[in-house]
């Protein structure tokens, strides 16, 4: 496992300092912001430490209030809402200075033998032994000074110049597993998959008008975000996250995504809605 991954797996091990209080803190991956996967994920760890095995996290619904504060770090209040027989509910508040910064409902089931199964079929695309890793590319765009080890590998099967938008179709794919192998933990192989949801969801909505969320003159940023667990996977194995973007009026863009394993099984999906507009 490289230093990068591990160092991502401590940083969303969250401290307990109470009964259903945890504390966080950002991690240095060279963004000046705090990037809202991380919240989620640790909202996650948060919220699954207070829940009995072997109820599995099947569902969440976050809100992502205000912009995080990268140099403090991140309460996290679990509200142990229902304990049922066969679902479990929790609701979980990020907070920074006094201030929610994030809030999200999880619902948790006990595992059950499906009456029926079903999944949408998983596109055809290159495969991601033939693509370049996104690392590769910002390392050639922005070069060493900005970068950081990335602890999730991603491979875009389309990817976007940030220097030099093209007008694109408003869906894209991209292919994604840790820098390393993990252990049988399987909330911490959700954790990490909410942790890398959050990538490319808004910038697939810029993708038709010719526009990159690192412009300066764009303000982009997550409103609110879906996620939800169909099948067991693996984070350490190759996933495909297909987007799209469905509608993008009133300053904001809505987005959706389908992951799917090697074997063309759907295991996840997610939404997003996230607000674009001039910051100038």
């Amino acid at each position: 496992m490289g230093r990068a991954l591990s160092s991502l797996i401590d940083n969303i091990d969250l401290e307990k300092i109470d009964i259903n209080i945890f504390r966080g803190k950002t991690i240095d991956d060279a963004r000046d912001y705090v990037y809202g996967g991380q919240v989620l994920a640790q909202a996650i760890n948060a919220a699954s430490r207070t829940v009995a095995r072997p109820l599995v996290l099947h569902s969440l619904h976050a809100y992502l209030l205000r912009e995080g504060d990268e140099d403090s770090p991140i309460i996290y209040e679990v509200d142990r809402i229902r304990d049922g027989r066969s679902f479990t509910t929790r609701r979980v508040v990020a907070i920074q200075h006094g201030r929610a910064i994030f809030n999200v409902s999880l619902s948790y089931q006990l595992p059950e033998e499906a009456l029926v199964e079903h999944g949408s079929p998983m596109p055809k695309v290159v495969g991601p032994e033939d693509l370049i890793n996104d690392e590769i590319l910002a390392m050639e765009l922005y070069g060493e000074a900005r970068q950081k080890a990335w602890p999730v590998e991603y491979r875009q099967v389309d990817p976007v110049n940030p220097n030099n938008p093209e007008v694109k179709p408003a869906n894209t794919c991209v292919w994604f597993r840790s820098n390393g192998a993990l252990a049988d933990d399987y909330a911490m192989h959700q954790e990490l998959l909410a942790y890398a949801s959050d990538y490319l969801l808004l910038q697939t909505a810029l993708r038709p008008h010719g526009m990159h969320a690192d412009e300066a003159a764009l303000q982009v940023a997550s409103l609110d975000h879906s996620l939800w667990f169909h099948r067991p996977f693996r984070v350490d194995e190759w996933l495909l996250y297909e987007i799209e973007s469905t509608a993008a009026a009133g300053a904001r863009a809505f987005c959706r995504g389908r992951v799917f394993n090697v074997d063309g099984d759907l295991v996840a999906s997610t939404a997003q809605e996230g607000l674009i507009r001039n910051s100038r």
